[in-house]
């Protein structure tokens, strides 16, 4: 089984430097390869595979272009892993599935470094260090959280990347299948909202975490150092361009970056307990809604609220966290009327509105409007496995 591990690293100014260089480069690859597809596709609407573009790259393009020969003072694999990127971005295109491949841009746009396991002495991880290849030994700030060479088991590759001036290793270790336990006989409902994050049909609620004062206090912190860089910028356009300039709009850029991810890190933990939490109750099954979080998106007012709270990551690591305990996890048919059905009588209320917070039928059954709907979820037969 292959698992990945995150952590933060704290290289030398050296290793920094090859960090920086690689990934640079493996940008400007990603973006050539774009370019040279993109100009192929209107003159000849023809496709250039990532292999064929790697042969390109090295016998054609660099000896005939000797001020591009620093692509090759870099790792070879980084390089190479960034053409197949792009060449998955033009695959998904092709499919339907996301929109013409962007170019990268600096500062901006996530590229990583990549690395991979070539002999029995790279990819070594003792409890504070790691080696990699070109970069030599690096140290760890978490000890002990990637599994050890020690304990038998293999890292068989890995990506380097870097944010609002951290520096992070991911790992793929290939490890032992964990026992699966036995599971209750039962299973649960989760209805996903705005105004609480999710409802369990267990009876347990989990708050929005946007509205609690730490996320709120960041927001507006956020929100004034944002004013500040945009005032640093408009100044910079008025006076003479220096070099002290550029350097406080540097350093306000960071301080927006690292209020960014700090909010950012907060709602992936919260995510990630939930997921824990509910894959800890050992239910036979979970049953989720196939929410449209797109089209949800093209509401300007909602628009914000929905993107903060991770719906979409929610999902993705709760069947991820699903395949590896064994619990089936299944989608509602999109179209099912988990808040609108009656959960004892099963009738229908298409009358039913945004506003109207409990759920009352005909019946006499009053209950709350999205326990209800955890309720109708746990039990629908609508539904398809993930």
């Amino acid at each position: 089984m292959l698992k990945t591990f995150k952590t933060e690293i704290n290289p030398t100014k050296e290793q920094i430097t090859k960090i920086q260089k690689t990934i640079g480069v493996s940008r400007f690859v990603y973006n050539f390869y774009i370019a040279e597809n993109k100009k192929m596709y209107e003159e000849n609407k023809l496709f250039l595979s990532a292999d064929d573009f790697s042969k390109y790259l090295n016998r054609d393009f660099i000896p005939n272009n000797k001020e591009y020969s620093w692509i090759k003072d870099v790792y070879s694999k980084s390089t190479k892993q960034s053409i197949r990127n792009a060449e998955s971005a033009f695959k998904r295109f092709f499919k339907g599935l996301s929109r013409f491949p962007n170019f990268k841009k600096k500062n901006k746009s996530t590229v990583k470094m990549y690395f991979v396991k070539n002999n029995k002495h790279d990819c070594i991880c003792e409890r504070h260090r790691i080696k990699i290849p070109t970069l030599g030994w690096v140290r760890l700030k978490e000890k002990g959280y990637i599994p050890t060479t020690k304990d038998e088991y293999t890292i068989t590759s890995g990506t380097i990347s870097h944010k609002a001036g951290r520096y992070y290793v991911t790992c793929l270790v290939d490890m032992e299948e964990p026992k699966k336990e036995k599971l209750n006989s039962t299973g649960l409902g989760i209805d996903l909202g705005l105004s609480n994050f999710a409802i369990v049909s267990n009876g347990t609620v989990y708050k929005n975490i946007n509205k609690t004062n730490k996320v709120t206090k960041l927001e507006k912190k956020l929100k004034r150092e944002q004013h500040k860089l945009s005032r640093k910028y408009e100044n910079y356009k008025k006076r003479k361009k220096g070099e002290s300039t550029h350097k406080n709009i540097d350093k306000q850029i960071l301080k927006v970056q690292k209020l960014h991810k700090r909010i950012d890190d907060i709602r992936t933990d919260y995510v990630n307990k939930i997921v824990n939490v509910l894959a800890k109750t050992k239910p036979a099954y979970i049953t989720i809604e196939d929410l449209n979080v797109s089209g949800m998106m093209k509401n300007r007012h909602l628009s914000k609220a929905i993107a903060s709270q991770k719906f979409y990551e929610f999902r993705s690591k709760l069947k991820t966290k699903c395949e590896v305990s064994g619990i089936e996890l299944r989608i509602a048919n999109r179209f099912y009327p988990s808040s609108k059905t009656c959960h004892n009588c099963g009738r229908v209320k298409k009358d039913l509105k945004l506003s109207d917070r409990t759920y009352i039928c005909e019946c006499g059954y009053k209950e709350d409007r999205d326990f209800n709907a955890s309720l109708n979820l746990r039990d629908t037969k609508s539904y398809v496995l993930a």
